[in-house]
């Protein structure tokens, strides 16, 4: 098995551990929808900000021991995939997908959908002035395709994420 399943893998795995911590943890909550939906949202704020930092701090130690072919480097690579993809599909949806459509539809009102659409956008600008950056940058150092879409994604989804918690827990804390 190559470094990019077991990377695939590992990732699936750390999400399957979480959904199980969470719902561990809820088990005891006895909430009306409307406080399920409030509780969920001010978590979900605050584990954005942190995936967020964690998300694009994690990129200082990909640049910095890079330009190797180990299979810790393939594993690397597919884990930052992996949670690329998670945190993208996480700010299209708003997350929570284990919820019931009653309480994402709570979380997801016209606020958090306005939040989401904003960060959408920033993220959408971050990630093609990056694009015009690399394009200059390029004519004094070259990139390889995959360093240069690796910066891309991580510039774009981590300041929309970062941006939708930022308004997300600005709106809470107001409310």
């Amino acid at each position: 098995m190559n470094g990019y399943l077991i990377g695939l893998f590992a990732g699936l795995i750390a999400a399957a551990a979480i959904v199980l911590v969470q719902k561990w943890r809820e088990r005891g909550l006895d909430m009306t929808p409307v406080e399920r939906a409030d509780y969920l949202s001010k978590r979900r704020a605050r584990v954005f900000t942190a995936v967020a930092v964690i998300f694009i701090s994690q990129q200082a130690i990909f640049f910095s021991d890079h330009g190797a072919d180990r299979p810790v480097d393939h594993f690397k690579i597919a884990a930052w995939l992996v949670l690329s993809v998670v945190l993208l599909l996480a700010l299209c949806t708003g997350g929570e997908w284990f919820k019931g459509q009653a309480i994402r539809a709570l979380m997801n009102d016209e606020v958090t959908r306005g939040h989401r659409m904003r960060a959408m956008q920033l993220g959408f600008l971050n990630a093609m002035l990056t694009c015009v950056l690399l394009y200059f940058l390029a004519m004094l150092r070259e990139f390889s395709a995959r360093d240069a879409i690796h910066i891309i994604m991580t510039v774009g989804i981590g300041s929309a994420i970062l941006s939708f918690a930022v308004q997300e827990r600005r709106a809470l804390r107001d409310a």
